[in-house]
């Protein structure tokens, strides 16, 4: 018997062995040698801070890792080349050299032109092309607010009502209402807390109202052994523990829960019945849907409805439910580039070097194919590093010079109140931000409707609107569409160098300037800094 057992193992060890033996003979490997004078971007848009990349970084695995923000198998260099998969891989840079290993297929090096633009336009066309769809068109011509700094874990009616009325009667203009996490009873559940909102119809159809359009916080988490967590598993709809029956407790930053199984058809049109239901139950306009990281999906130790399913599926089925609403917001999401979703950059710390990152990383996006980004919240979202005594000890010059970042670009979104914070001369800059936003809301709707169509970005990089001018590893600048160049100030300084490509500009005060050359500008406070191309 025990000699039987003893065989028993060894030829489970043998089995064992022999499929990784065959797994990693299945590892296909292409390494892209960088062309003279050849740039890459690619993968995360979080790393648009690294881009393009000229430094060498380790192994990064696409189906583990999604670097907090949006991810795709895809990169794209300023010589017209690409590479496309629909599938996760695992890559890394060496020197002069994109290394690529995928468990599914042969990734190939593709020639879509000679630009970074044609590259863009032939990936788009070839493997996301534009569903001619919009998100609400609300989200691109008047600000966003979200609760989140002002009030964190204690969403409640009476706050909420308050930060409102506070924008109206601070002269800011009204917009996308965004009630953040722990409005609802728990995870699973989409009812508001009865101790904290007595009367969510009636505050929602106030918001109405006064002119804003209302979104709620949710997650595809589960709070276990809850009335939902009972039925969903009853209903076989959440993901299960590898091999066993029961739901796997997944932990992520907010506890530990179990989750919706998306890949099953059922759960997710469930699901959606059940989003529905809370939007007509309350008058809900939308949904900010948070926590789509492939971080918390491992094949490996969870089952799945559909068997195949990586954890980037769910991540992208995730996302695949918002474009059932016309107010969506996601911070993470694999592909989907072309769909109606309202894609946001990371959050980011309270700090001058996060302030750095907004337009690399929003210019990432933009290359990468989510045209609908938002930048993070105004002054930053990681809510952690915001000091304690938030009313005295904030730099008031990086929450300006970070609302005049968001003023030109597709959509603006403020959290902590500008109102609370800042001074009257420093509140009168920021409003005049939020309404040069509005003001150019219909100049930025006509470009989302154009990359609707086309698939180009909003927010342009220079290297793709001025292919061969030396603009490759410009990041502190961007275009607005092919007509306004914006250079916001980004540190401490009053002033900045800035470039301009071939041709005559015209800047925000109307002094005209000729390309092909840098300028040293100064830049007071109450100055956004752009051009005109005539």
């Amino acid at each position: 018997m025990q000699n039987n057992l003893i065989a028993g193992l060894l030829a489970s060890l043998s089995a064992v062995l022999l499929s990784y033996s065959a797994s990693a003979q299945n590892v296909n490997e292409t390494s892209v040698r960088f062309l003279p004078g050849e740039y890459w971007w690619g993968a995360f848009t979080q790393a648009g801070r690294e881009m393009p990349y000229v430094k060498a970084m380790s192994e990064k695995n696409l189906d583990r890792d999604n670097w907090g923000n949006q991810a795709t198998a895809f990169f794209l260099s300023n010589k017209g080349r690409y590479v496309w998969s629909d599938k996760p891989f695992v890559f890394s840079i060496g020197e002069n050299t994109l290394h690529i290993k995928s468990n599914y297929e042969k990734v190939e090096v593709k020639t879509g032109g000679n630009t970074l633009r044609e590259a863009y336009l032939a990936a788009c066309n070839a493997h996301f092309p534009p569903t001619g769809k919009l998100p609400d068109p609300l989200f691109f011509s008047r600000p966003q607010y979200n609760t989140w700094i002002e009030l964190l874990y204690d969403q409640n009616q009476a706050d909420i009502m308050k930060y409102a009325h506070d924008i109206v009667d601070n002269g800011f203009p009204t917009g996308v209402l965004m009630i953040d996490d722990n409005w609802q009873r728990y995870y699973g559940n989409f009812d508001f807390r009865a101790e904290k909102f007595p009367d969510p119809q009636g505050m929602i159809g106030e918001l109405h109202d006064m002119g804003f359009k209302v979104m709620v916080w949710v997650c595809p988490f589960v709070s276990p052994d809850s009335p939902e967590y009972r039925e969903l598993k009853d209903k076989g709809y959440l993901i299960k523990n590898k091999g066993a029956d029961d739901p796997a407790i997944i932990e992520w930053w907010n506890g530990k829960s179990a989750c919706y199984d998306l890949t099953n058809p059922e759960a997710y049109d469930y699901l959606l019945g059940v989003l529905r239901d809370a939007q007509q139950r309350y008058g809900i306009d939308g949904f900010k849907l948070d926590a789509g990281d492939v971080g918390y999906y491992n094949p490996r130790t969870q089952d799945y409805y559909d068997k195949s399913a990586t954890a980037t599926d769910h991540s992208r089925l995730w996302a695949k439910l918002g474009t059932e609403f016309a107010f969506n917001e996601y911070r993470a999401c694999w592909s989907m580039q072309g769909e109606p979703l309202v894609q946001r950059l990371g959050d980011k710390v309270y700090e001058w070097s996060a302030v750095q990152q907004l337009i690399p990383d929003m210019l990432a996006a933009g290359l990468l194919g989510w045209a609908y980004t938002c930048p993070d919240m105004i002054g930053g979202g990681l809510w952690t590093t915001f000091p304690k005594d938030r009313e005295t000890a904030l730099d008031q010059s990086l929450i300006v010079r970070s609302a005049q970042v968001h003023a030109m670009m597709p959509m603006m979104q403020f959290s902590v109140a500008p109102w609370r914070v800042l001074n009257a001369e420093n509140l009168e800059i920021v409003r005049r931000m939020a309404n040069l936003h509005e003001q150019m809301g219909g100049y930025i709707l006509e470009l989302a409707q154009h990359s609707s169509k086309t698939g180009e970005p909003i927010v342009r990089h220079m290297e793709y609107a001025f292919p061969g001018e030396g603009f490759a590893q410009c990041k502190d600048q961007f275009m607005l569409g092919d007509k306004y160049l914006v250079a916001p100030i980004l540190t401490s300084e009053n002033s900045r160098t800035v470039r301009l490509p071939q041709g005559t500009w015209i800047d925000d005060q109307g002094k005209k300037y000729m390309g092909g050359k840098e300028y040293l500008v100064e830049v007071p406070i109450d100055r956004l800094l752009y051009f005109e191309k005539q």
